[in-house]
């Protein structure tokens, strides 16, 4: 122990344990770049990163779309944490408690019910809190039980067997209503998520249809319902105009100013008295932070998001760092004082670089820096070959803004095999036609073997779920 009579102030302790919550974009990056940073401290042992994780991937998200409509294969859309983290250890599991007085987390695996152990709770010197978020829903009757997310990429391409499964349903069926029910797709929520997923869906299903006997591609009826007077609002007022007449030419029903009002019995029910049996759901209305904060004992907003300081830092708490989805970060570019950081990617990858270099720089007892980035704009596919984008001022639309969308995500995808593999299956997908294949039974890969076995398994109802 370094005595005090010295001049020199103690350096910092041997073995300084990090741990970091959540294997997001904020988590992954913020690995990524202490592992570089620390490189010859965790050889050495002076350094330990671990990463809690409730998935051993980072799911690139704005790729779901396409991984929806089958452009990009599912296993490209997401990046192998074990693989890119390779000198940190990775734990999956989630995290349920964080006492920061002890600088402990409680944390459940995938072996504590198994093991019947128990929660393991694992110790730390430095804590990056990047959950990230989870799907906002309302209690909308039904939505529970017959409603599908789209932000993973299990819900993405569930959706698109869901689809195609719906398609089949509609070919084979004698009942109008059925068929009716079968062919209608509400999506609910005007933000990227739902309007990247609904478009690149319909592009999808409608070139489907040509391969059904008895389906049209007018046979399908899309309906996007945002409780607001617009959609996709990052890209402009004039932007999202024209994002509504792109998708009502191609016959997609935008309700706007119109919500959810119920779900029961597979009937859609809209704030505007409107009535739409369907057989699929999507939720896409929002996004609110993970459940986890309410259980750290740190501050929070009325949002449930961290308070957090313009170096990364949770106010008022020591050894506590956090970005991203969860956090809510002063915005040092905004005009007017008090506004944060929106929570998207763009800002995300940025706060974790900054927020890496931060915990070295207070590791090391040099000064902080604030997290400053003036938002460069907004691009947005609205199925192959179009989109709308507002960046740096200028306004695109059609093919140029798609390809914008398209160049801009795939230099932001981490690493380099990502990278080629995502060209390589664009290239491809450019020289050959569509798959139109659903793989639904992945679902449920035992059902054929427990029917040999003289097991029925549990019938698919043929809800979206």
């Amino acid at each position: 122990m370094a005595s005090d009579s010295g001049g020199t102030p103690p350096g910092p302790p041997p073995g300084v344990r990090i741990l970091v919550v959540g294997g997001g974009y904020v988590g992954m990056y913020t690995a990524l770049r202490l592992q570089r940073k620390l490189k010859q401290r965790l050889r050495s042992g002076e350094a330990e990163i671990t990463v809690v994780t409730p998935d051993p991937y980072m799911t690139y998200q704005p790729f779901l779309p396409e991984a929806a409509a089958g452009s990009i294969s599912p296993r490209h859309v997401v990046v192998p944490l074990r693989r890119v983290l390779a000198h940190c250890t990775i734990v999956v599991g989630e995290a349920r408690r964080i006492d920061h007085t002890k600088r402990t987390a409680t944390v459940t695996t995938l072996a504590t019910a198994e093991d019947g152990t128990g929660a393991v709770e694992i110790p730390y010197d430095e804590l990056v809190l990047a959950p990230g978020s989870v799907s906002r829903t309302l209690p909308v009757p039904g939505l529970a039980e017959h409603g599908v997310g789209f932000k993973t990429i299990e819900e993405a391409i569930g959706l698109r067997n869901h689809v195609i499964e719906q398609m089949d349903i509609a070919s084979a069926t004698r009942d109008p209503a059925i068929r009716d029910a079968a062919l209608t797709f509400v999506f609910v929520g005007g933000g990227y998520a739902g309007v990247e997923a609904l478009a690149e869906l319909e592009d999808m299903a409608r070139y489907t249809a040509r391969y059904y006997h008895n389906i049209k591609a007018e046979d399908l009826k899309w309906i996007l319902v945002e409780a607001t007077g617009r959609i996709l609002p990052e890209v402009g007022e004039s932007m999202g105009r024209y994002a509504v007449r792109e998708l009502r030419g191609r016959n997609i029903d935008v309700r706007l100013d119109t919500r959810l009002e119920s779900c029961e019995d597979r009937i859609a029910v809209l704030s505007d008295g409107s009535r739409f049996p369907t057989r699929t759901l999507v939720w896409t209305a929002g996004v609110k932070p993970a459940p986890l904060l309410a259980h750290t004992g740190l501050p929070l907003n009325e949002r449930g998001r961290l308070v957090c300081t313009a170096r990364l830092t949770v106010e008022g708490t020591e050894h506590a760092w956090a970005a991203g989805d969860a956090a809510a970060v002063p915005d040092l570019t905004a005009s007017e004082p008090g506004r944060e950081t929106a929570p998207n990617a763009q800002h995300a990858v940025r706060q974790a670089k900054v927020l890496a270099d931060n915990l070295v720089a207070a590791i090391d007892g040099r000064p902080l820096k604030e997290y400053r980035h003036s938002y460069a704009g907004s691009v947005a596919s609205l199925g192959l070959h179009k989109g709308v984008a507002h960046v740096y001022g200028r306004r695109l639309k059609g093919y140029p803004a798609w390809l914008m969308h398209r160049t801009y995500h795939l230099s932001r995808v981490p690493t380099f095999n990502r990278k080629a593999r995502v060209l390589a299956e664009w290239t491809l997908a450019g020289l050959f036609k569509r798959e139109i294949v659903s793989l639904g039974s992945l679902e449920h890969p035992r059902a054929e073997f427990e029917i040999a076995a003289g097991r029925h398994p549990r019938p698919d109802d043929g809800d979206c779920q």
